[in-house]
């Protein structure tokens, strides 16, 4: 594979930019950015950058796109030490293309990692190393190349668990998140091939994963097996397009249930406790956002099984009576129309341990 400095990057950025243009992006995303732009005129962006397609046409684009924001713009790579000699050398064509675009680059590695690391657990070490750079560099955008084929992917995955709205509305174009940061992900109007083919037409040059190859991940296996057959069942539909606009609509729907809890305000001000009354004959889809809500604000609830819940959430539903085991931190308990958690007491610890 070429390494960067045998390509002129800035010229290939200006390729790619006619190829895909400002208006082929998210809308959403560029409302936001519109207004950043217009706002802040010094604010940092930061670019998840691995050195495949995707992440690669988005730095590009940013540059291209974004003239203003060059100087401001920070890629971060994250090296997961699962393939050797080819991680080290994705993260050396990281850094030789953000030279020669003249972008900041920041790289990390997985000390902890190992050859049988689940997805979720290397996802995760990658998004906490994000998260560390962006602290450390005062940033608030993390932008992320996903695509079209990355929601049909996810959304099938999710079905494959049971996921509501919440969770099928995923990956978001604009997405909130703690702290005051927002992830971007631009390209959800586009789709693999249409990146690739820009990239290739402009001139550029990209690392391909060997990783994403194998058959021990599961979003592997939806991408090389179930998409290709779900795509080519549905013939003359785009179902590509298909499920991104389902993503779009799932969206709607999840943003409006939340707007409809927060119009309801169960939760007292410290979300400690969940007023049943004022969700006593609402639908059962409101009734499940605000339990969840309370619950993601207890502390030392344990891990609650799907069977679990179900059963607490009739309980509030009804608005009865219940004391409800939470593991082994405590209770959650119902009295007069009120959920909230109750610890074990010194009894409760008595009764546990001679069972």
């Amino acid at each position: 594979m070429p390494r960067s400095p045998k390509t002129d990057w800035p010229r290939v950025a200006e390729a790619l930019a006619v190829r895909i243009p400002r208006n082929a992006l998210h809308p959403a995303v560029l409302k936001w950015a519109d207004i950043e732009v217009r706002e802040t005129a010094s604010r940092s962006w930061a670019v998840a950058l691995s050195g495949g397609a995707d992440s690669l046409a988005l730095l590009l684009l940013l540059r291209a796109h974004w003239p203003e924001r060059r100087g401001q713009l920070l890629a971060l790579h994250f090296d997961h030490r699962l393939r050797g000699r080819a991680s080290t050398g994705d993260a050396r064509f990281c850094e030789d293309l953000c030279a020669a675009l003249g972008v900041r680059f920041v790289d990390g590695t997985w000390k902890e990692s190992r050859k049988d690391a689940s997805e979720a657990e290397a996802r995760a070490a990658r998004f906490a190393f994000f998260q560390k750079a962006l602290s450390r560099h005062r940033i608030r955008a993390l932008w992320l190349g996903q695509q079209q084929d990355d929601i049909a992917e996810t959304m099938l995955m999710r079905l494959a668990r049971g996921s509501g709205s919440a969770g099928l509305a995923a990956p978001r174009p604009v997405q909130l998140m703690p702290a005051g940061r927002i992830h971007l992900r631009p390209l959800l109007t586009l789709k693999k091939r249409e990146i690739v083919a820009a990239l290739r037409e402009a001139g550029g040059v990209w690392r391909e994963d060997a990783s994403n190859e194998a058959e021990d991940y599961f979003r592997n296996r939806i991408r090389h097996e179930g998409l290709p057959e779900w795509v080519a069942a549905a013939r003359d539909r785009d179902a590509l397009a298909g499920a991104a606009l389902s993503r779009e609509l799932l969206d709607e729907d999840d943003t409006a249930l939340e707007a409809w809890v927060d119009a309801l305000a169960p939760l007292s001000v410290d979300g400690l406790l969940l007023d049943t009354k004022v969700l006593h004959g609402k639908p059962r889809a409101v009734i499940r956002r605000a339990l969840h809500r309370w619950l993601a604000l207890q502390n030392d609830t344990g891990d609650l099984s799907r069977q679990g819940f179900e059963g607490l959430l009739g309980a509030v539903e009804e608005g009865r009576f219940t004391r409800f085991s939470l593991g082994r931190g405590g209770f959650a308990v119902i009295r007069k129309g009120v959920l909230a958690f109750e610890p074990y007491s010194r009894t409760d610890s008595k009764r546990r341990l001679h069972k």
